[in-house]
């Protein structure tokens, strides 16, 4: 395999994002990656079940290995495999976010030769990370503006501190004859309404 990429979690804002984008870009650039100091900048550093969810379901997703997948780990060797589109379900056994859960292996699933279903049980509704109204009204509707599919259903709403809620997503590979348009979102537009999806 070729040489590992090296992130230190404690660059930057120190959190659970550096965690997340590296996992993803390992699966699609199908490199290791030895991750260490992983979120060194919060009151509760290394791998909350949230973020342990992420690492487990990209494991799943690109057939791969992976060491240091426990709570509280601060160091995490990650080696993809292919990447497989397929039925997946993933518990986060908190209110932690569906939504950033979705976030870590849904590029992967573009990449995949078949479609995914994709069921991610926890919180649905943070104050830490966006909505599932958010994924619905503004996220899906500008990658499918882009020419990749993707469709959400909210199956059960779940809060903090409880969660329990569903996020169910599809999504369809994107295919090299397939045309990602480039486009700008230079002006921010005038208010719309706003809703809840509970």
């Amino acid at each position: 395999m070729t040489d590992w990429i090296e992130i230190d979690g404690r660059q930057g804002e120190g959190g659970g994002q550096i965690l997340r984008s590296s996992l993803s870009l390992a699966m699609l650039l199908g490199r290791p990656l030895h991750l260490r100091h992983i979120r060194a900048r919060r009151k509760k550093p290394g791998l909350l079940r949230q973020h342990l969810t992420c690492v487990r379901a990209a494991a799943q997703v690109s057939s791969g290995f992976v060491e240091g997948a426990q709570l509280g780990s601060e160091e995490v060797r990650f080696e993809p495999g292919p990447i497989h589109g397929g039925e997946y379900r993933f518990a986060i056994g908190s209110a932690g976010s569906t939504s950033l859960v979705l976030q870590t292996v849904l590029p992967a699933l573009w990449r995949a030769q078949g479609p995914s279903t994709v069921e991610i049980e926890g919180g649905t509704h943070n104050s830490m990370a966006p909505p599932f109204g958010f994924l619905q009204d503004s996220f899906a509707p500008q990658v499918r503006r882009m020419g990749l599919d993707l469709d959400l259903e909210l199956v059960r709403p779940g809060f903090f501190p409880a969660g329990g809620g569903l996020l169910r997503a599809k999504v369809s590979p994107w295919r090299p004859s397939q045309v990602v348009e480039p486009y700008a979102l230079l002006e921010r537009g005038k208010p719309g309404q706003h809703r809840c999806h509970i």
